[in-house]
This record gives structure tokens, C-alpha cells and sequence, in this order.
């Protein structure tokens, strides 16, 4: 079955299959979601089966809401879709738009909403092996040098985030951090 996602086809929000967005670089609504402990990131490295960037770290989680689904309703969704996580309360940071190849001649033209959510020190995560193949607990500075030495290594939407968004995400103390 088709997933339909919101994107702009001739001016207008339409339900289009979520490949033929990516395939046609069609500007189309996303969510991204970062957990945060401390100092900390939860990332998360993308399955391999997944269509585009798989392999690649990304933010804790990453989707696209179905047609006519609310983006606070989609972040919850995919957190308990992807890691097995429930229980958090994302708080909306920040709506951005950024364009990005991402291989195999797919294009993401995003409006993504983004939420922060903050985790105790106890967060039980259980990634669905279909999605997520690793996740890490890693401190802001940290990420931000693995980053730099090795860029290919990570999704190119988490290398804008963290480029052009970091305080407005992370807040200002822990980006500055």
C-alpha cells in the first residue's frame, strides 16, 4: 500500500505516494525529532534496508506525517514506531525548509516541524530492526566532531540541522555547550 504524505503540487497541499515526492524533489511536509538527556543526543542509524541513506546516523527520529495527520501526532507515532519509545513530550522547536539529495537520484525538499523531547536518565529504546540498526547516547560537541571528520557518515538533513540550527533545536545551552 502507498503512503501518502502532504506536498505541494501546483501551489497546492496534496496527498502524493511519499517516493514519487522524493523522486520528483516535490516540496512535502516532514518531522524530525530530537531526544535529548543532558547534554546528550540520542541518534540513530538508519536500517539498511530503507530506500534512501541507509546506514547513515541521523537525528532520533525522522519522518514524513500521513496526509491530514497533525505533526505533534506524527512525532509520537514515529518514536513508538522506530524505537519502541513512548511516554516523552516533544516540544515544537522550530518549522525550517531545507532541500537535500539523498542518493539514487532522490531529492528531500522539506517543511519539516521539529520537536525536542527530554529523556530521563532511564529511557527504555527498542528499535525496530526494520527502520533503526543502531542507536548511541552522544554528547552535542562530540557529534558535532564526528560530524566535521566524517560527514558522509551522517544523513544530509542532520548535518543542516546542526550547521544552520543547532540553538534554535537544542536550545541555546546545550548548542553553545
Amino acid at each position: 500500500m502507498d503512503t501518502l504524505i502532504p506536498a505541494w503540487v501546483d501551489g497546492d497541499l496534496t496527498p502524493i505516494d511519499k517516493l514519487a515526492a522524493h523522486v520528483q524533489g516535490l516540496k512535502h511536509q516532514a518531522v524530525s525529532v530530537f531526544v535529548v538527556r543532558g547534554d546528550q543526543i540520542l541518534i540513530q542509524r538508519r536500517a539498511l534496508g530503507k530506500y534512501h541513506t541507509p546506514g547513515l546516523w541521523a537525528n532520533t527520529c525522522c519522518t514524513h506525517p500521513l496526509w491530514q495527520e497533525p505533526p505533534l501526532d506524527c512525532a509520537h507515532r514515529r518514536l513508538q514506531q522506530e524505537l519502541g519509545i513512548g511516554g516523552l513530550d516533544p516540544q515544537h522547536r522550530q518549522q525550517l525548509e531545507y532541500r537535500a539529495e539523498v542518493g539514487g537520484g532522490l531529492t528531500e525538499h522539506e517543511v519539516v516541524d521539529v520537536y525536542l523531547a527530554h529523556a530521563p536518565q532511564q529511557l527504555d529504546i527498542r528499535p525496530n530492526p526494520d527502520e533503526v540498526m543502531d542507536t548511541r547516547w552522544i554528547a552535542y560537541r562530540d557529534l558535532l566532531t564526528e560530524v566535521s571528520d566524517d560527514p558522509a557518515r551522517f544523513t544530509p538533513w542532520l548535518r543542516i540541522y546542526l550547521r544552520d540550527h543547532a540553538e534554535t533545536i537544542l536550545g541555546a545551552d546545550l548548542a553553545s555547550g
